[in-house]
């Protein structure tokens, strides 16, 4: 797992609170289909949804920062129960220090998945820098776990896989889902 895992990547991860995620080429894989009309649509994929599902259920909390507005957004971040949702954010900066102190968190407890330049000034502040096997020269420099998948395509779901490892949740997840009693502990409800 992980194109690039720095050496302190582990570490790191085991202190994660927060998974905060820009959209367009995180979430999505940064295509923008516009209809003939202007309308926007995004593609984003399930298990990206499913693997944020499972790090709330673990109780890591979630935000997205993104440098766009949009309704697209906005609908799949409430779907997720996504804790804080900022768009139009063309300085992430302001928004980053919002979140870290509504949740009472330092750097260190903040996972931040990039991967365009435009990410930076949150990037090199967070303790787990992840990004999408995609992302500019810039940002995989500087990340401490760069994936395998590109963004839109199960990136999101490889970084929150690794974490919730680090922190010894995975196991536990797999045991919910082949125990037998999995319908009776309510959670087929989660969302993808």
């Amino acid at each position: 797992m992980g194109r690039k895992i720095s050496g302190e990547a582990l570490d790191r991860a085991r202190r994660i609170k927060l998974i905060i995620f820009d959209v367009d080429g995180v979430l999505t894989d940064g295509g923008l289909h516009i209809g003939e009309h202007g309308e926007i649509f995004k593609s984003f994929h399930s298990r990206d949804g499913f693997g944020i599902t499972l790090a709330q259920s673990c109780g890591i909390k979630t935000a997205i920062i993104t440098g766009r507005n949009s309704e697209i957004t906005a609908h799949r971040a409430a779907e997720l129960k996504i804790n804080f949702v900022f768009q139009g954010q063309m300085n992430k900066r302001a928004a980053y220090k919002k979140i870290k102190a509504q949740f009472n968190l330092t750097d260190e407890e903040i996972c931040y998945i990039a991967d365009d330049v435009i990410d930076l000034p949150v990037f090199v502040q967070v303790g787990f820098k992840a990004a999408v096997a995609d992302a500019a020269p810039e940002v995989i420099e500087r990340a401490h776990f760069v994936s395998n998948n590109f963004g839109g395509h199960g990136a999101a779901r490889e970084v929150i896989e690794f974490i919730l490892k680090a922190q010894g949740f995975w196991q536990e997840i797999i045991t919910r889902y082949t125990t037998p009693d999995f319908e009776d502990k309510g959670l087929t409800s989660l969302n993808q």
